[in-house]
């Protein structure tokens, strides 16, 4: 079952990378948040069942639903529809994200380490490429925003890498987690719609302070 949950997740960092609609986007967000949900269930039963509690409290209130409700309020504000792509096509994106997987997984198979769970931290180092790839690729801060999510996610899964023997890594992760997130939403939401009006992180270096 946690392999399968762990595929499914590696498919959603992939479907990220041909993805043109913002609601797209969105959906693919929750349906990791509620995939990680599971992994930590499955993952870290054996963790003492306060920190547990912490663990899948912060992952279903926040990832599953919190913030997939706030991705959907600033589409729905904002009306942004349609991904810009810069230039880049979907078939190119969807090779560099083949590539990013490749890259992860040799990356893996070189540093194997016996105190580590490979298979996470292969998907964590795919979904921080992952991330990345979205954030340079695309133009729209929205899509800035969804990268920083996924990467932030990859920590997370880098967390329970190594999560049952050092637990206190997972509740740093969760605690950054939730301090990035609610800074980079609340940013869009305050600054960059009320002030600057325009969703395109090129015209935002013609803003002066």
């Amino acid at each position: 079952m946690l392999l399968s949950l762990i595929i499914l997740y590696v498919l959603t960092l992939t479907y990220l990378s041909i993805v043109e609609r913002f609601r797209n986007y969105a959906s693919v967000i929750t349906v990791q948040g509620w995939i990680l949900l599971g992994i930590a269930l499955l993952r870290l039963h054996s963790l003492d069942w306060i920190e547990l509690g912490f663990i899948i409290t912060e992952t279903l209130i926040f990832k599953a639903i919190i913030v997939p409700a706030i991705l959907h309020r600033v589409i729905n504000k904002t009306k942004i529809n349609r991904v810009r792509t810069s230039g880049t096509s979907q078939f190119n994106s969807l090779m560099l994200s083949i590539a990013a997987l490749i890259i992860s997984t040799v990356t893996t198979y070189y540093i194997a380490d016996s105190s580590v769970n490979m298979v996470f931290f292969g998907v964590a180092l795919y979904a921080l490429l992952s991330g990345l790839i979205l954030i340079v690729l695309r133009s729209r801060i929205f899509t800035h925003m969804i990268g920083f999510l996924v990467i932030e996610n990859g920590v997370l899964l880098f967390s329970m890498a190594i999560g049952v023997e050092m637990p206190i890594l997972i509740n740093s992760a969760i605690m950054l987690d939730i301090l990035m997130s609610v800074l980079m939403l609340g940013m869009f939401l305050t600054k960059v719609d009320k002030h600057i009006h325009t969703d395109n992180s090129d015209k935002l270096t013609h803003v002066k302070d």
